[in-house]
């Protein structure tokens, strides 16, 4: 008998959830956790309504305000006449369909995409869906997690199950070790930059290597969050005893924790699975990256010069940074340290966990943010928030001169709150997108690090810690 060929982790987790499969149709998948927030899902209670349906598994349903919430205080009212409408649809949807909510004011507030492992909802081998593109955070734990559209949103919530077409398989394998001051978000970067925002179209990402293994689940988040902006529908790593150690001390976990960590282990890549696609890096080569133009894949490390845009073969891309030095305001052979910027934004669903703003802080500790610089720090959660307090962060930051924000949520990153950037103005920001119009019409992105962000904040312009 000709043995059976090895699977992928996230082929054996999609396995695990088909309930239905024939040919020439998708796969219909069973969900596991159903994530909502206050953008995208009125029209789905809306259908619902309609068709006198209910929510089939509102135990396996969260809902979370994020997007639009205000981050000066939690007292603060939501000033954006839509995002308000949002907001109380929303409450309202959630009272009547019987779908448990984490309001502005709850202890479990915050990002839906921080908060969700943070108690304890993410697990190795679920399949998890959300109506936001960056639910490819939570593949971080050897989920396989992904965003919906809100038509899916309406048959996720009344049948607890989706219709998908099976997704190819790629590879990125990190050989070596990252060199000091070099982070996830500069990995990532190097990747997308390498391979462009359409690589990884119809692919699950699967991080591996010993540069992998080596980090922390915060960092790994990092690293998945952002792999839908290399095009991929998923990003995954396969669970070990980082992520057992990471999960042992969550809310809701089995009483039997050595049967549920054999169970986890067992979503790994076979030695003999084969992958579709494989992409490798030098670890070792690595340096801290910045985005110079309007889509992530515009990043380079931070030593290098503005690119000329005559020095790119493809019509396309030779087109598109003509586009973006234009919005961008910047010349070519700028040195990307001769940046200066008037913002830094140090937060979001990519890096606002409790690691990140300890890395800002080890950057701000005895030093001062430069004049005429404006840095905000908003924690991805409350939880984070009260940790940071905990840690006495919260004095660092303030000593520095920092804006650390009373209350969590999306922020700046998405630009549906209040927190904007002014037109022409250029911020450092440790989000994941820096599109035209992101963080506020007429804005200028550039996305770094956390520790990258701190080191700007103090310098004035684009710089690293050791530049300090």
């Amino acid at each position: 008998m000709r043995p059976t060929q090895g699977r992928t982790l996230a082929r054996k987790v999609w396995d695990e959830h088909v309930v239905r499969s024939g040919d020439g149709l998708d796969d219909l998948l069973y969900v596991d956790l159903h994530l909502l927030h206050e953008v995208n899902t009125q029209y789905a209670f809306d259908d619902l309504r309609a068709a006198g349906r209910r929510v089939r598994r509102p135990d396996l349903t969260l809902a979370v305000e994020d997007h639009n919430t205000p981050t000066r205080s939690l007292a603060e009212a939501i000033h954006e006449p839509a995002g308000r409408r949002q907001s109380a649809l929303l409450r309202r949807n959630c009272a009547e369909f019987g779908v448990p909510m984490r309001r502005l004011g709850d202890r479990g507030q915050g990002i839906v995409h921080v908060i969700a492992p943070e108690q304890g909802l993410v697990r190795p081998g679920m399949l998890i869906v959300c109506c936001d593109s960056h639910t490819t955070t939570l593949g971080a734990f050897g989920a396989v997690a992904f965003g919906i559209g809100t038509g899916q949103v309406e048959h996720v919530l009344a049948t607890q199950t989706l219709p998908a077409a099976r997704l190819k398989d790629m590879a990125v394998t990190v050989r070596g070790d990252l060199p000091a001051g070099v982070e996830a978000k500069d990995l990532v970067l190097a990747l997308v930059a390498r391979i462009g925002t359409g690589g990884g179209q119809g692919h699950v990402i699967e991080y591996r290597g010993p540069a992998i293994s080596a980090m922390s689940m915060e960092a790994r988040m990092t690293l998945c969050n952002m792999a839908v902006e290399a095009g991929s529908k998923a990003g995954v790593i396969g669970p070990d005893e980082t992520t057992a150690r990471y999960l042992r001390d969550r809310p809701g976990m089995p009483a039997d924790l050595v049967a549920e960590t054999a169970r986890w282990f067992g979503f790994r890549t076979d030695d003999d699975a084969r992958f579709d696609a494989e992409v490798v890096i030098d670890a070792g080569a690595l340096t801290p990256f910045v985005s110079w133009g309007t889509n992530p894949a515009q990043s380079l490390p931070l030593a290098d010069v503005v690119p000329d845009p005559a020095s790119f073969a493809d019509e396309r891309e030779r087109s598109a940074a003509l586009r973006a030095l234009e919005y961008m305001d910047l010349r070519p052979g700028t040195a990307m340290r001769d940046v200066r910027v008037d913002s830094v934004f140090l937060g979001s669903c990519t890096n606002g966990r409790i690691e990140d703003l300890r890395a800002a802080a080890a950057v701000l500790s005895g030093r001062r943010v430069a004049d005429g610089v404006h840095l905000m720090i908003v924690p991805g959660s409350a939880d984070v928030r009260e940790q940071a307090v905990t840690e006495g962060l919260d004095r660092v930051f303030a000593e520095a001169g920092a804006d650390f924000r009373a209350a969590a949520g999306c922020s700046m990153c998405c630009g549906l709150n209040d927190d904007r950037l002014r037109p022409g103005r250029r911020a450092a920001s440790t989000s994941n997108r820096n599109f035209e119009g992101r963080q506020g019409k007429g804005s200028r992105t550039h996305i770094v690090s956390p520790s990258v962000a701190a080191a700007t904040a103090v310098a004035g312009h684009l710089a690293a810690p050791s530049d300090l």
